[in-house]
Formats: C-alpha cells, structure tokens, sequence
C-alpha cells in the first residue's frame, strides 16, 4: 500500500488545496480542512492510503489539476 502526500509551498491557495482533497479523495469539508491545515503547518499532509496504481493514478491527476490551475503543487506517494 502506498501513501498519497501532498506537500506544502507559498504559493498553492489553501482553499484550492482543500477542493482538491474534496475532489479527489473524497474528504467532507472538515476532513480536507484538517488535512489542508496538517500541510500547511507541518509541510506535509497524508491524503490517504491505497493501492500502487490507484496511488499512482492520484498522483497524476493531482499534478495535472494543479498544473491546468497554475498552481505548483506537489503531491508524492510513497510505500506505507
């Protein structure tokens, strides 16, 4: 299993980074928020757990969705 991260910079707004943990990973408001806030404080912030590919293909669409909104947002996954 492999953990999806995304990780913080100065630039991504945080609602953005909060729309995205609601668009793709399926987090409520108050999860994305707590998420959001985990990033921003500690650099980091786990989006969730899941199998390679499904890691893999979140990953990718992350980046993509940031990229297509210019924003430089770096989302990782690394083995659980």
């Amino acid at each position: 299993m492999y953990k999806v991260l995304l990780l913080n910079d100065d630039f991504t707004p945080m609602d953005f980074v909060v729309e995205i943990l609601q668009h793709f990973f399926h987090k409520n408001r108050e999860q994305a928020t707590h998420i959001m806030l985990q990033v921003h404080t500690q650099g980091r912030g786990v989006c969730g757990v899941y199998t390679k590919d499904v890691a893999a293909t979140k990953v990718e669409q992350v980046l993509q969705f940031a990229k297509a909104h210019q924003h430089p947002l770096q989302c990782v996954m690394e083995e659980n």
